[in-house]
């Protein structure tokens, strides 16, 4: 709303320039609306990139963040005064570095972990099946110590989570039902994505490179995928 009153707004201030009668020549007419129609390309791109940007990323680089400051210092004559372009709130939300939830958000999400622990914990599983709560409350955490709940790293992680972390992370990106309103990747995206999670010590390289030889995510993508995701053989 406040993009289509700075349109608007930049409208009626070519109009009520240009309409007194006698008082602007043609050319100088023809110059305030070509002044106008600039503003309001300007206008147009400015709210196109906010769109694109809320749509969702999964890195968002700092030139980004940066434009966003510049327009939320800029403002927009309402009937109750100036008014921010974006306000603090929605700044903050498309300012997240990475994927779509903001800090608050991410904290209550990966609570999942730590319920499937407790929950988990409360099944009388057999004996060789006592550490099923373990690998399936480690599937968030990452080599580098930067997963949670608990922050394990390198050897704490058990094989078994090692590969639950890698199957939940492809489903993920690759489902047509993806949350957060995020589009399904292609192919060629997701093992691009991987092998960064392997260069950031996120992922088990080992891991990744049986299922990527194994062509498992082939395999997947034959039984659960949209043909048009399928850039990779």
């Amino acid at each position: 709303m406040r993009y289509e009153l700075a349109v608007a707004n930049a409208r009626l201030h070519c109009a009520a320039l240009t309409t007194p009668c006698g008082t602007r020549s043609s050319s100088e007419s023809e110059k305030l609306n070509a002044e106008a129609d600039e503003k309001v390309k300007e206008l147009l791109t400015e709210w196109g990139f906010v769109q694109a940007n809320n749509a969702t990323s999964e890195f968002v680089p700092d030139d980004t963040i940066n434009r966003l400051n510049q327009i939320a210092a800029s403002w927009v004559e309402t009937t109750h005064g100036p008014e921010p372009m974006l306000t603090e709130n929605e700044l903050y939300n498309l300012s997240i570095r990475k994927g779509n939830l903001t800090k608050e958000e991410r904290q209550v999400m990966e609570n999942h972990c730590s319920m499937t622990i407790k929950m988990l914990e409360k099944l009388p599983f057999p004996r060789k099946m006592k550490n099923v709560p373990f690998y399936a409350g480690a599937h968030h955490e990452k080599l580098n110590g930067k997963g949670y709940p608990n922050h394990l790293k390198g050897d704490q992680i058990p094989l078994q989570a090692r590969i639950m972390t890698l199957a939940d992370i492809f489903e993920a990106l690759t489902a047509k039902d993806r949350p957060y309103n995020k589009e399904p990747k292609k192919m060629s995206e997701c093992l691009k994505i991987l092998g960064f999670m392997v260069k950031d010590e996120e992922l088990d390289g080992n891991v990744v490179k049986f299922f990527i030889d194994q062509k498992m995510h082939i395999d997947y993508a034959h039984q659960h995928l949209d043909p048009t995701q399928m850039d990779v053989q």
